[in-house]
């Protein structure tokens, strides 16, 4: 594969643009923390509606959960707002402590059921989590209380086990927005969603303060924490969707850390003075969407040829390197539960034989979807050339993250390049985006599912991974959990796991305290920054 090299006229506009950094940020202050990121994808900053990678370090920094998962730590839930928590046969019952919004309001209990009920009425695709757990909108008031101001307690449902419930209460999707200050900006029934998607209200150590779409986003510390004083009195985010111009602003001391560079521009830092690199497990994966609700992905054959088509061990050499290693099984080698992997290497003449017996000898056309971002471009590229060995013609449509996120959750497209999370730091909630899909039709318009949005219809296996979330027996889980890997593989799936995800930083010596988190959940107030 060979990889396509810098002109001399980007070079020259790399170097203008670096060249051209306004002075305030030549040499970053020991108080304030500036990241060169992309933040294509950060389209809202609603925290019961923006699930993207970016947009949770925001919401990370600006709220406060029940609970956080502590992914340094053997992924043990650790207390946030909530100081303890009993969990009894059918509830869980939390104990909040003295804490106050950044409005100056206390943080109370109602807070607590307001954020919850308002994640399910709301319906986005960040109200998936609860959905594949028992909870609706429809439901959900009848599952949340507050017992006094400082006493919140929420239902167990036959869909989940404690500790599941737990996992997802640690999740984005779940900060506690300060109800009083919402409901002064609802519109039109919105919950507020106008006003939330470029504001925040939350308890957290930060405060947004302002946000560009695709230039900037800066948050100040927040005056009211209930923690220690962060030292990092500013965090600026700035957008850097060019790898080599990131590169080069993290050497001239412009930025303090990277995080959304090349393989190749990462890899250029290792063993080099004055540099760390951090490489976080997330524990979800690059993928490959096919629209199994159209001819000619809708035949198993199509799709299992397809995944013979690519070229894993190659993609993961030259393009991914420290982001992703291969695996077909949507399940990390090293988590308890994972299956072997398929024999699913690059075999074109057999990828061949596969579109034959489907009745495409000839092969066909189809377009790729992808974010116009580090690695999924060079990945698209990669695929295209693969998939033209076995006479799969692919064009390649480069998008904003709203442009291809909007078409992800319309169905409109034939191939795409997603990125699966895992809901929870366990098998089942790694399998969780490849195996949920409880209702298939266009009208149950269940955007959060990335299996709907394929199109693919899988009531078996979705039954097996609602009774695997019941199940409190921790042998029979597992043997739930491999069952439902193998009918998986079996199924030539719509949603093809291709690699395991990592998120590599890279960052200048001054940096300390830096800790990555599965869920991109990073909070920045334990960072101090060195002279």
């Amino acid at each position: 594969m060979k990889r396509i090299c810098m002109g001399l006229a980007t070079a020259i506009a790399v170097a203008t643009a670096v060249s051209s950094v306004p002075a305030a940020f030549a040499a970053t202050p020991k108080d304030q923390l500036v990241i060169g990121t992309s933040l294509a994808q950060v389209l809202s900053v609603d925290p019961q509606q923006g699930t993207e990678e970016k947009t949770q370090q925001i919401l990370a920094n600006a709220y406060d959960r029940l609970v956080y998962n502590d992914d340094q730590d053997q992924n043990t839930i650790k207390p946030q707002l909530a100081e303890s928590w009993e969990v009894g046969d059918k509830a869980i019952t939390f104990h909040l402590r003295d804490a106050k919004f950044a409005s100056g309001n206390p943080v109370t209990a109602g807070d607590v059921v307001f954020s919850l009920v308002r994640l399910m009425k709301l319906s986005q695709a960040a109200s998936g989590y609860f959905k594949s757990a028992g909870y609706t909108a429809d439901n959900i008031e009848s599952k949340v209380r507050a017992v006094d101001e400082r006493t919140f307690q929420i239902d167990l449902t036959d869909d989940v086990v404690p500790e599941d419930l737990l996992y997802r209460l640690a999740m984005g999707v779940s900060c506690i927005v300060d109800s009083a200050e919402v409901k002064k900006h609802v519109n039109a029934d919105d919950y507020g969603n106008e006003w939330l998607r470029t504001h925040t209200a939350g308890s957290g150590p930060y405060k947004l303060r302002s946000w560009t779409p695709n230039g900037m986003v800066i948050l100040e510390a927040n005056e009211e924490y209930w923690g220690e004083k962060p030292a990092m009195r500013r965090i600026i985010m700035r957008h850097a969707p060019e790898s080599q111009t990131a590169r080069l602003m993290l050497e001239h001391g412009d930025i303090d850390i990277a995080d959304a560079m090349t393989a190749p521009d990462i890899m250029s830092f290792v063993g080099k003075d004055g540099f760390t690199i951090e490489k976080t497990k997330i524990g979800g994966f690059y993928a490959l969407a096919m629209n199994a609700g159209e001819e000619p992905l809708s035949n198993p054959l199509v799709r299992q040829a397809i995944a013979y088509g690519i070229d894993y061990d190659g993609i993961a050499k030259t393009i991914l390197g420290p982001y992703g290693r291969p695996r077909n099984v949507p399940v990390p080698e090293d988590w308890k539960g994972a299956i072997a992997n398929p024999d699913w290497s690059f075999q074109p003449e057999k990828a061949k034989e596969l579109l034959a017996k489907a009745g495409y000898p000839d092969g066909f056309s189809l377009t790729i979807k992808t974010i116009a971002q580090p690695p999924r471009v060079d990945m698209a590229t990669a695929i295209q050339a693969t998939l033209d060995q076995i006479g799969i013609k692919v064009s390649i449509n480069q998008g904003s993250g709203a442009e291809i996120v909007a078409d992800h959750r319309a169905r409109k497209f034939d191939l795409l390049l997603p990125q699966a999370s895992a809901v929870m730091p366990n098998a089942l909630g790694a399998m969780n985006d490849f195996v949920t899909n409880p209702d298939n039709s266009k009208e149950a318009n269940n955007a959060g599912s990335m299996v709907w949005r394929s199109a693919w219809d899988i009531p078996e296996i979705n039954a097996l991974r609602d009774e695997t979330s019941r199940e409190r027996d921790d042998g029979k889980r597992v043997a739930l959990i491999k069952e439902i890997q193998e009918k998986f593989i079996a199924e030539s799936p719509a949603v093809l796991p291709m690699f395991e995800r990592f998120s590599p930083v890279v960052m200048t010596g001054r940096i300390d305290g830096y800790k990555g988190n599965i869920w991109s959940l990073t909070r920045f107030e334990q960072i101090t920054k060195k002279d």
